[in-house]
């Protein structure tokens, strides 16, 4: 089991966010791509961020979104659409989505619509 899978999701994602803000993106743009990756609403990405649930529960309670099969591309030098750990994959697809916000690419791109 990977490390990340039993870390909390609320201790990386203020990460997320300061990586966004240093790159002139914001919380709001973040958290409408989670929306779009897991289906979870402001409501129920607060209580697992106030619950401080594990990877592993997050994407676990999480209702993919049919897009991400559209989701390619590197993150730290491996394909996210070639990970072969279900979890894993959708923690990369996550990274992929919150790099491309990072590198300026428009939402409707970065949401695939």
């Amino acid at each position: 089991m990977h490390r990340i899978f039993t870390m909390s999701f609320a201790s990386v994602y203020p990460l997320y966010v300061k990586k966004l803000e240093r790159k002139g993106r914001n919380k709001a743009e973040l958290d409408q791509v989670i929306e779009w990756l897991t289906g979870f609403d402001e409501a129920a990405l607060n209580a697992h961020l106030a619950a401080e649930t594990t990877f592993e529960d997050f994407f676990a309670d999480a209702e993919m979104n049919p897009g991400t099969s559209l989701i390619t591309g590197k993150v730290c030098g491996v394909r996210v659409e070639e990970v072969e750990d279900p979890l894993m994959q959708k923690i990369r697809f996550l990274d992929k989505l919150v790099d491309e916000l990072a590198k300026g690419r428009a939402m409707a791109k970065v949401l695939r619509t």
